[in-house]
């Protein structure tokens, strides 16, 4: 049994966080790869939009979630539209999105990753380093992946995202201050 779900447009801020891997058990629960280590935004939204494999944008569909938890290594999560493993199963592939409003909020000092991308760096000396092309998580610490364009060239970086070297984060002004040298 396919789930009959609701058509929607994607909200303007949607983010992808993840993306369901199939059935899980035979009440309907289905798996999901969480594209995050720390998938909050999966639990605390109750409304997940999902664009099926090969679909545009405009074929996203609106899953109400029931309940999502952890479970080994990723997510299982129950929808009042998919009552049996037929119904879980055919969301398999599936992207999932949410609005970027649902996302709790960080603690202070605390940043979500889409945040940060696109911010410029400068170090205290006011030279442009680059903008935040990625992060990298590396085990110990996060890195600050950027470019920039120097000399008819692209240049990258790789700054460490520790309070060592960050001097500030400042969203609404989209700057990253940081100690670091252009020729590091």
């Amino acid at each position: 049994m396919t789930p009959m779900l609701e058509a929607a447009a994607l909200p303007a801020d949607a983010i992808e966080v993840g993306r369901i891997a199939g059935a899980w058990g035979v009440k309907g629960w289905f798996k999901v790869l969480p594209h995050s280590a720390q998938p909050q935004a999966l639990f605390s939204s109750k409304r997940w939009f999902v664009l099926p494999p090969g679909a545009a944008p405009a074929g996203a569909l609106r899953l109400p979630i029931r309940e999502a938890r952890a479970h080994a290594e990723g997510v299982v999560a129950c929808s009042p539209e998919v009552s049996d493993r037929d119904a879980a199963e055919a969301l398999r592939g599936a992207l999932i999105y949410i609005p970027r409003s649902s996302f709790p909020t960080p603690d202070p000092d605390e940043y979500y990753w889409v945040d940060l991308i696109g911010l410029r760096v400068i170090n205290r000396e006011s030279a442009v380093l680059g903008a935040v092309r990625e992060l990298l998580a590396t085990g110990a610490q996060t890195t600050l992946v950027l470019t920039a364009e120097e000399g008819g060239k692209t240049v990258e970086r790789m700054i460490p995202f520790v309070s060592a070297f960050i001097d500030e984060v400042d969203l609404r002004a989209g700057v990253i201050r940081v100690d670091w040298q252009p020729d590091y």
